[in-house]
């Protein structure tokens, strides 16, 4: 075929009226959940992620007003996506950042200082309602991290806007929330939505919840938390259909996972260093810690711009992204309706120490 009849033959459908019913998946999957992954839109989270990653929002530093702003705005989300606010003050769960962060506490102010001045900083947190008159009483969480690096001094663009790092897993978050909110068939448990504050200062939201929990930890039974899912540029190869999953092996949510991708048709794998390197530095230890089988999924760990003033919000493949989406979605679906919830590998030293925990919790 000539390169000058593809174009053609491309446009033919729109041209007759016609459309072509290209397949989303690669397999089947259960016709109660197809239309919540069908509603998640990649054109909505670019319009989202163009907002949240704009110069506008400072780089939504913790604190800072760009991060307050940001807040609001996931919020109003949450609220147009029909979940319940699960905060202490509506869809915030705040902290007194005076109080909790971590430059503060290894340089204490001397004892003769004039107090700070109640800077708030808040998660922000919704809950969809389970159906089941039993399970809809256990919980599981969808987590990202809202704030990124603020602002810089120097020559050049000072904004570190934090497409990428981390609004992609926001609006993924938001997108989720939407698709299950607007779903006339709930799942059988509960799935809590956040985005959390200050994972740049150290996981500092993420442990805050892990401390104050808004559902009770011993009935939440698996999170996943979104993370760089964004940019499929990775340092090492481009990743388009594919994800990767922090501890892959260390629960039953990285199969789950897997599971999910071979109907979606995206490859779900575990990298041969970073998946364990890295289960420690993203907001499921924090979850982690508590006992709960939690990991994170990331589409590149290392990218052009990571922590730098290019991450910005044009540089994502935002059909990929919807792509990883729908492949996160079914595996929530498939956690929140199965019978039988995630547990530890306890053939796995590196989950023994989350296994002791979880085993704790279970058995009092």
């Amino acid at each position: 075929m000539s390169l000058s009849r593809r174009p053609l033959l491309r446009a033919l459908p729109a041209l007759l009226g016609l459309s072509l019913a290209l397949p989303l998946f690669a397999a089947p999957v259960p016709a109660e959940v197809a239309p919540v992954l069908e509603r998640i839109s990649a054109a909505s989270m670019r319009g989202n992620l163009s907002f949240l990653a704009s110069d506008a929002l400072g780089g939504r530093g913790t604190p800072s007003p760009g991060l307050d702003i940001a807040a609001e705005f996931i919020a109003a989300q949450f609220r147009a996506a029909g979940l319940e606010p699960l905060g202490d003050d509506g869809y915030f769960q705040t902290a007194d950042w005076n109080l909790i962060d971590p430059k503060r506490a290894k340089n204490p102010p001397a004892p003769s200082a004039a107090p700070a001045a109640p800077v708030k900083v808040r998660n922000v947190v919704g809950i969809l309602r389970g159906s089941d008159p039993v399970l809809k009483d256990s919980y599981i969480l969808v987590t990202a991290h809202y704030d990124h690096l603020g602002t810089r001094t120097g020559p050049g663009d000072v904004i570190f806007n934090g497409a990428n790092d981390d609004g992609s897993g926001t609006v993924s978050v938001i997108e989720l929330a939407k698709a299950f909110g607007a779903h006339k068939t709930r799942p059988k448990r509960s799935i809590v939505f956040m985005t959390v504050f200050g994972e740049e200062h150290g996981l500092v939201g993420s442990r805050y919840y892990g401390a104050h929990p808004l559902v009770p930890i011993e009935k939440t039974i698996a999170g996943i938390n979104l993370e760089q899912v964004g940019r499929t540029d990775d340092n090492e190869g481009a990743q388009v259909r594919a994800f990767g999953v922090t501890g892959f092996d260390f629960s039953d949510v990285g199969a789950i996972l897997k599971s999910a991708g071979d109907d979606t048709g995206i490859r779900v794998w575990k990298h041969p260093v970073n998946s364990d390197k890295y289960f420690a530095h993203s907001d499921n230890q924090a979850l982690a810690d508590q006992g709960i089988p939690s990991h994170t999924v990331s589409v590149a760990y290392g990218f052009p711009d990571y922590h730098g003033a290019g991450d910005h919000w044009d540089k994502i493949d935002y059909q990929n992204m919807a792509a990883v989406d729908r492949t996160v979605a079914l595996a929530i679906w498939t956690i929140a309706n199965g019978a039988d919830t995630p547990k530890w590998n306890a053939k796995n030293p590196k989950a023994s120490k989350y296994l002791g925990i979880w085993q704790g919790r279970n058995t009092k």
